[in-house]
């Protein structure tokens, strides 16, 4: 039977050359026959699948890219790295973005943006936060949500530079119909804005290795059998939407592509300039920017050179033994912002060629009824290894701003920063270049508890440290400066009164502020 226990199974499949001679050739040789007999079995689920829909062509094409994934699982044996061959990337691979920033900018910039299209990758939905929909709807600085802000910063730069730069959102199923309805309110604006869909792939049942869907509908229950693959598939799905030839057509040689909820990353003239002024044979065909690792990064990819190559490390690669030095500031001093810059004609010919390729990330998940799914990803930046003379750019940590949870929201909303045509810059009032580290407990988890918590987002230009935890409200125009630690223990609550300004303070127990 195909559905042999996975424990079973899997370690099968995975167990290393434990034996010699005779016995490990016909081990070997068992593991093959159940490896086939996975594969048959899910090709004959994916074929099932597909009968029970009219519009089978987008979701044959989808499947093929998971077929050649599940292929790739199924053959994986162990961690992908060889800790023995990671080498520091030679000094050149990796440039300050001061080198980059000291050649300054040509008079003819608009003819290298006239190069260019952004791509944000919009496929995440809010959840983490408490929302329901696309995480870009959320409102992030004066009623501006993520997506307003990236059309602002793209129309500023089209107007200033006389530029046709365009905007291309890839969309997952889950964040697609939503994000169009919105798109309608930008029609005046001077913005091409195309939109692509992320592939819709089955998740896997973790024991019987086959697809949980039933038919190919996502309403209802079955909605939770399928998954976006990560953004990895951008290459696949932007190929197979046909935008990249539209953009190659109209001229576009590279596209910047990154994260919508990171505020930081912006078009940046230099880095564009660095790349569109090398001779052609010497082009940077992939730039990733990264930036200094604090203690608050230790889980971020790095670059590292292997293989004479240079290549992104992601945390799920290491050998448990080595995941402490991983995530040291000292040996590993930079990591992955997710800002990109990739050659359009590059993606095309890997794309063609079929030489792109990513380690797999499997992750597991548990879905509502209690079932133990995995399902296989890959991320955008992992195929840095197949593109030539690829770079990284030591870029300052302005250009990542992520806002992944409501202690970030706090920043980006306070006076530490200032905006101008949707781009936030750290206010020049605050005296050291440096992020308050800002920890908020968990009765400040979703959007709405957290806008109701703060009558007015309080002063933070000389906050280094801020945590607090339990019921803490906090009136108009507090201010927070130095470490500032507020901790109301179960069954208290603690009123930040209108007006105060706590300065290295611990603030504890109970504390009502009551009207008089």
């Amino acid at each position: 039977s195909s559905h042999i226990h996975l424990g079973f199974s899997l370690s099968l499949l995975c167990s290393v050359e434990l034996n010699r001679g005779g016995l490990n050739a016909g081990m070997t040789e068992f593991q093959e026959k159940l490896r086939q007999q996975h594969e048959n079995s899910m090709h004959q689920e994916l074929e099932k699948l597909l009968s029970t829909t009219k519009g089978v062509e987008n979701s044959r094409k989808d499947f093929e890219g998971f077929k050649h994934l599940f292929h790739r699982f199924l053959q994986v044996k162990g961690p992908s790295v060889d800790w023995a061959k990671i080498n520091r990337p030679p000094e050149d691979s990796i440039q300050p973005y001061e080198r980059i920033h000291a050649k300054g900018l040509p008079e003819a910039i608009a003819a290298s943006l006239n190069k260019l299209a952004v791509v944000k990758l919009n496929g995440g939905l809010g959840t983490s936060m408490g929302c329901k929909g696309p995480k870009s709807l959320i409102s992030v600085r004066n009623e501006n949500t993520f997506l307003d802000l990236t059309v602002q910063q793209i129309e500023h730069l089209n107007k200033t530079y006389s530029a046709d730069v365009p905007l291309v959102l890839m969309n997952s199923f889950n964040t697609d119909e939503d994000t169009k309805k919105i798109l309608q309110k930008y029609t005046h604006h001077r913005v091409k804005i195309h939109t692509f869909n992320q592939s819709r792939y089955p998740r896997i049942n973790k024991e019987s290795l086959l697809p949980v869907a039933t038919n190919m509908g996502l309403i209802g229950e079955n909605g939770e059998a399928w998954y976006p693959p990560g953004h990895g598939d951008i290459y696949t799905s932007f190929c197979n939407s046909g935008l990249l030839d539209k953009l190659l057509s109209e001229g576009k040689e590279y596209i910047f592509v990154s994260n919508i909820d990171n505020l930081g990353a912006t078009v940046d003239l230099h880095i564009l300039n660095h790349l569109m002024s090398q001779p052609a044979d010497k082009r940077c065909e992939f730039v990733m920017e990264v930036t200094d690792k604090t203690r608050a990064d230790v889980k971020g990819g790095t670059l590292i050179q292997y293989d004479n190559k240079l290549r992104l490390l992601e945390i799920a690669q290491v050998p448990k033994a080595h995941v402490d030095e991983f995530k040291s500031v000292t040996k590993f001093k930079i990591f992955n912002t997710n800002n990109l810059w990739i050659s359009l004609p590059a993606i095309k010919r890997l794309h063609e060629q079929n030489t792109l390729d990513m380690e797999i990330i499997v992750n597991p998940k548990t879905l509502d009824g209690g079932l133990n799914v995995i399902q296989l990803e890959t991320a955008v930046g992992a195929a840095i290894k197949c593109f030539d003379n690829a770079l990284g750019i030591n870029v300052p940590r302005s250009r990542f701003l992520p806002v992944k949870t409501t202690s970030d929201l706090l920043l980006v909303m306070s006076n530490l920063y200032s905006l101008e045509a949707g781009s936030l810059t750290m206010s020049e009032k605050r005296e050291f270049p440096t992020t308050p580290h800002v920890k908020l407990g968990s009765s400040f988890t979703k959007v709405q508890d957290f806008l109701r918590r703060f009558e007015s987002i309080p002063d933070m230009l000389e906050l280094d440290h801020l945590t607090v935890s339990g019921d803490v409200t906090f009136g108009k125009q507090v201010a927070l400066k130095g470490t500032v630690i507020i901790i109301a223990n179960h069954g208290d609550r603690i009123d930040i009164p209108a007006g105060a300004m706590l300065e290295n303070k611990i603030v504890s127990g109970n504390l009502r502020i009551l009207d008089h």
